[in-house]
């Protein structure tokens, strides 16, 4: 589904990712755990164009993406839920939403039943529903993060990047972004997470990547990184 190969890029002269490795294969969820500055966001925003890499291959469904603009890349079905949520503050959460399905109604990807798929993520996300004619800017960050996620599962996508989802949130938040992270699951959806809580990331996920420096250090079924010594005393030792 989703495959990163030696995968090289950073900021300017400044290279943060020195040839990393990782396959997201279709309906599972793969996270990305590591400290901060490790990479983890670089990552994302190489996959979905925000930044072109300096050297590797990204593939989509075997076609190549490295290189594309972000906008080609989400018309291919990559969504990107980015940290930070980003949502259009003077816009209302439904309008929001419909932007998310944007490439669908110009005909880039197959439409489908849009309004069908509005009223499916107002259900997914029952606080988004109460707000949908609220503009998105007032909304807590908590309904700011759910609304970054509704809108990328508009896309009807084939893999959606979820980076960060429950920074700086709430526990009680938390627990209900990741209770929305395996609903969405349960729906075959598939996933690249990237997250600070690498307890309940490996716990949600089916396989896991561990990136320290900018190199994947460690990779395996998330069960077993869980486990993992290693990854207990760097990762979980304070997780969620």
């Amino acid at each position: 589904m989703l495959k990163i190969d030696q995968l090289h890029a950073g900021y300017g002269k400044v290279e943060v990712l020195h040839g990393i490795s990782i396959e997201v294969p279709k309906g599972q969820v793969v996270t990305l755990i590591g400290s901060n500055g490790a990479g983890k966001t670089t990552t994302m925003r190489a996959v979905s164009g925000m930044i072109a890499p300096s050297a590797g291959q990204i593939s989509l469904n075997g076609r190549r993406i490295d290189g594309l603009e972000s906008y080609h890349i989400a018309r291919l079905g990559l969504a990107h839920s980015p940290e930070g949520r980003r949502v259009f503050a003077t816009m209302t959460v439904t309008d929001n939403l419909r932007l998310g399905a944007f490439p669908r109604y110009t005909g880039a990807r197959p439409r489908g039943n849009v309004e069908a798929d509005l009223e499916r993520a107002m259900e997914l996300f029952p606080r988004l529903k109460e707000r949908r004619q609220q503009l998105a800017g007032t909304l807590s960050g908590g309904e700011q993060q759910m609304l970054a996620m509704a809108r990328a599962t508009m896309l009807n996508p084939e893999v959606v990047l979820l980076d960060e989802p429950s920074m700086g949130l709430a526990p009680i938040l938390v627990d209900e972004v990741f209770k929305i992270i395996e609903r969405l699951k349960s729906q075959g959806v598939t996933m690249l997470l990237v997250e600070q809580f690498a307890a309940a990331a490996l716990a949600v996920a089916d396989y896991g990547y561990v990136l320290e420096n900018g190199r994947i250090s460690l990779h395996g079924p998330a069960d077993k990184l869980r486990t993992d010594p290693a990854v207990k005393a760097a990762y979980l030792g304070g997780g969620h």
